[in-house]
């Protein structure tokens, strides 16, 4: 036994002596480092990927060698013959862009300027550096065609903001995790808002610390990835490192002293056996509220729900109220948010043909946001004689009005295991992808103050006394899929290569009832609950084939082309295809590029089946609306149709020119074109009381804008080096092709399903041009990032609550971000970012069309002013309406991070 013991002893010393560290910096041949590059020990899956500032550190066995590998780059193999080895990347040349994984290719400056497509790369450091709190967030202030905000009514929204690229709307973007299909989120935007009516993936869910790099194709791509993608894809590819990790702190506030930060990242790999990795990614992060209220004006009060009982509604009732709270007790801005993020990546090389692969992710979010507060001549004690005893010691001094409260539970996961393998020059991938998004919710500070047939409260038999909950289960809703995927790939010759695939997917949504009690009669006051009648389960399956190619006609000449087959459950099937082309000249100096697509959206379940009570603001106050689905008996009595799939054109034009290796440029145009796009109508009057919208193909519509890129690298300034990059976006045309197309039923009460309102949210609410210029400066230790945020001009309507003549239009403003690293040690960094540093907020003006009518209300104080009254709720959201902005109302942002190497 001793000898057995010894032996074993031996054996392993030896092996532990064969192992072997190495560590080095990767560039590119500028001479800037490389976060993200993939190295790996030949034979294994023993790998690491280069961190923030291109450095790495790896165990290797004696005599192997190392594999470097970074996406738009040649691979090099070094042998381990030295404790340091320092490498240095060359840009590739040909590359093929319809690979799954890796949606693009590129230099380290972001866009490739040889790429046939235009696509944005962005690395870790990229994100992190912006200083925002969540991943979506980030990407706005690096990305000038991605708009996102928070919505000023915090809802079922405040789980998730909704966001666009290219003015297409979240569901017109495809979101991949490692090339693979991420779960849309459950939630339907339903408020009158940017995003109203759409539905996306849950991308400010992903840990950002867990991702290696973000390739975003701006292109329409139906062809290659199926429905969703006739804006663009959005790629996130995760990290890979196995013997490297880090901690990372955050905190963070605002200059008003709220919304403070608190979060702690861990992310780290190890080997799993002997030829497979795991990195895994651990974020916790929690978010006090921020309030931004308006002051309230007493006479919009007095409007809407002034009287003559002395003590409860008269105009000085009101303003004795408003002395005391200016801003009438309203909550406004951010809302508190708690989350806990789980997120591993790995995989493991079978033999030298074969590999296994998977990820999984699981995200938890809880929210605590605020209705409107009910002010006591709003919900008065005269027509509920309960409240002073529900909300106040039974007196009617004591009663000042009650907020509800918004609680919303967040649960989103994904998964992926795949198979890969080489044989006979054929590539192949198996793969399997889950993933759901589940929200529950709770209405708690509230009533339920509905009366039965004979005018009695339902929960207060006796007036005086409240007998019913003030806590409610107004239900859920879910959202799951399942997809399938084979990818085969093969290079013919040596200048024309093939890929085929195909794609099942089935996709369930669901609808979870409320308690009675959070429906019935009124329901909840603030949210009313789902009625059974509203409530299933819903289900459908497509499947898809496509086939490419790619012909390199000479060495500068590039076509590709692909076809796509489609088949859904539910609405038929479509056919669509692209085409693009890339033509280099001048030793590859300057590169010319375009596309031709067609593409599809299929309408989602949500859009299909979602059927509710709504609260929303009217001219007047709150007021109760009805969404009806396009299969339910409303739907067929107002002869709603069912929804088909949206069909769409795309062109892209575009150039790049690089004519040094420390200057690029890109300028591409683009033109979508979409028939047939699904909206959720306007709220139509069918009768007095009677308020319905509903889902409809009932416009087409035209965009088109040009996206700019542009980076200067290495300018020797003293001791230090400074970057300078420039990107831009601007809105040629987003506009209506034709008429609205509006059912016999409104037509007959003289409205329309997409108004002005509509028109505004869909058309011209965010920026008509976004530009984003930055500058970073490294010396020694530190480095200093400056970047500016032009957003251009963002115009609304709302024709239920003022003018329809009248438009609120925001003006430009630049926001400035400032950050400053310090890398102490090898292995400790602080960060300091100072978000709008010059407290930039949202500015806007009411402006009149010209017409007689718009101008009279215009020179006249007192229509003025009550128009003002209904834009902002009297006042309470002055700062960016009661529709929404173009960016954040927060202000000033500060946040400091300290990361820990392992």
């Amino acid at each position: 036994m001793k000898k057995i013991t010894l032996l074993f002893f031996l054996l392993n010393a030896t092996f532990m002596l064969a192992q072997k560290e190495i560590s080095g910096i990767v560039k590119d041949n500028t001479g800037n480092a490389l976060p993200g590059v993939n190295i790996v020990e030949k034979g294994t899956s023993n790998g690491v990927s280069t961190d923030m500032n291109g450095s790495y550190k790896i165990s290797v066995q004696e005599g192997s060698s190392l594999i470097f590998s970074y996406v738009g780059y040649n691979s090099i193999t070094r042998v381990a013959d030295n404790s340091v080895i320092n490498v240095s990347l060359s840009e590739e040349g040909g590359q093929n862009l319809n690979e799954v994984i890796v949606t693009g290719s590129r230099t380290a400056a972001r866009t490739n300027t040889t790429s046939a497509l235009p696509i944005d790369v962005l690395s870790a450091k990229d994100l992190t550096s912006t200083g925002q709190a969540s991943f979506d967030k980030a990407l706005q202030y690096r990305i000038p065609s991605f708009n996102t905000v928070n919505t000023p009514v915090n809802d079922a929204t405040s789980l998730l903001d909704p966001y666009e690229i290219r003015n297409m709307g979240p569901s017109r973007t495809l979101i991949l995790i490692n090339g693979k299909r991420k779960n849309l989120s459950a939630l339907v935007y339903v408020q009158t808002s940017p995003g109203r009516g759409e539905t996306g993936a849950d991308i400010s869910a992903i840990p950002t610390d867990a991702i290696e790099r973000v390739e975003i194709l701006r292109d329409g791509a139906s062809a290659q990835y199926g429905s969703d993608a006739i804006a663009g894809v959005m790629n996130i590819i995760l990290k890979k490192s196995n013997n490297a990790g880090s901690a990372t702190l955050r905190t963070g506030v605002t200059s008003e002293g709220d919304g403070e930060m608190f979060g702690l990242t861990i992310n780290n790999g190890t080997t799993v056996g002997d030829n497979g990795f795991v990195n895994y990614t651990l974020d916790f992060s929690k978010t006090e509220m921020s309030n931004r209220p308006g002051t309230v004006d007493a006479d919009g009060e007095f409007n809407y729900w002034g009287g003559t009982t002395a003590g409860v509604n008269t105009l000085t009732d009101i303003k004795n109220f408003l002395a005391k709270n200016p801003d009438a007790g309203n909550i406004n801005g951010a809302p508190e948010t708690a989350a806990a993020k789980f997120l591993i990546n790995g995989g493991k090389d079978i033999n030298d043909h074969t590999q296994l692969y998977y990820n999984a992710a699981y995200v938890y979010k809880k929210v605590n946001s605020f209705a409107n507060y009910r002010t006591p001549y709003w919900r008065t004690a005269t027509d509920y004689p309960y409240l002073p005893s529900l909300f106040g010691n039974g007196t009617l001094a004591s009663y000042q009005g009650y907020v509800p409260t918004f609680e919303g539970e967040l649960n989103d996961y994904n998964a992926t295991i795949g198979y890969k393998f080489e044989k006979d020059g054929w590539n192949a991938d198996a793969s399997f992808t889950t993933g759901g998004n589940q929200q529950n919710y709770t209405i708690s500070n509230s009533h339920n103050r509905s009366k039965d047939n004979l005018g009695n409260f339902i929960y207060a038999p006796n007036p005086n006394v409240y007998s019913g909950p003030i806590s409610f289960n107004p239900g859920g809703v879910g959202f799951t899929h399942y997809v399938g995927n084979i990818d085969i790939n093969k290079k013919v010759f040596d200048n024309f290569s093939i890929a085929l695939g195909s794609e099942f997917r089935t996709e369930t949504f669901e609808v979870r009832e409320g308690d009675e009690a959070s429906y019935i009669g009124l329901g909840a006051d603030s949210y009313q609950g789902n009625m059974p009648e509203n409530t299933g389960k819903f289900n459908r399956y497509n499947i898809g084939f496509y086939l490419s190619g790619s012909l390199d006609v000479t060495k500068d000449l590039l076509f590709e082309g692909t076809v796509r087959y489609e088949d859904y459950s539910d609405f038929g099937n479509k056919t669509v295809w692209k085409l693009s082309s890339r033509y280099k000249f001048l030793d590859d100096k300057v590169t010319l590029r375009g596309s031709v697509s067609t593409g599809f959206r299929a309408p989602t379940l949500h859009q299909i089946y979602t059927q509710k009570v709504q609260s929303s603001f009217g001219g007047g106050g709150i007021q109760l609306e009805g969404i009806i689905n396009n299969v339910s008996s409303a739907a067929r009595l107002r002869g709603v149709p069912n929804l088909k799939a949206e069909s769409s054109t795309n062109y892209t034009v575009g150039a790049g020119i690089k004519p040094s290796k420390n200057f690029s440029a890109t300028l591409d145009y683009y033109y979508i074109s979409v028939k047939d796009r699904i909206v959720l109508g306007d709220k139509i009057t069918f009768s007095p009381g009677n308020i319905q919208s509903f889902f409809t193909n009932a416009i087409d519509t035209k965009t088109s804008g040009l996206d700019l890129v542009a980076n200067y690298r290495n300018i020797e300034l003293g001791p230090g080096k400074l970057a300078i990059n420039l990107s831009g976006n601007y809105t040629i045309e987003n506009a209506l092709d034709g008429d609205v197309r509006n059912i016999a039923s409104v037509e007959a009460v003289g409205q329309s399903v997409f108004g002005k309102t509509s028109e505004a949210l869909l058309l011209t609410s965010r920026p008509e041009f976004k530009v984003i210029l930055g500058a970073d400066f490294e010396i020694s230790k530190f480095t200093f990032s400056l970047n500016n945020t032009v957003f251009g001009p963002a115009k609304f309507k709302n024709a239920d609550l003022y003018d329809k003549n009248l438009t609120v239009e925001f003006l430009t403003k630049i926001v400035t971000d400032l950050g400053i690293s310090y890398r102490a040690t090898d292995k400790i960094s602080l960060a300091l970012n100072v978000n709008n540093l010059f407290n930039v907020l949202p500015e806007w003006k009411l402006k009149s069309d010209g017409s007689a009518g718009a101008e009279a209300v215009m020179n006249n104080p007192v229509t003025l002013k009550n128009q003002i009254n209904d834009l902002t709720f009297n006042g309470r959201y002055s700062q960016m309406t009661y529709d929404g902005s173009h960016f954040s109302q927060l202000g000033t942002m500060m946040n400091l991070s300290l990361n820990y190497k392992f």
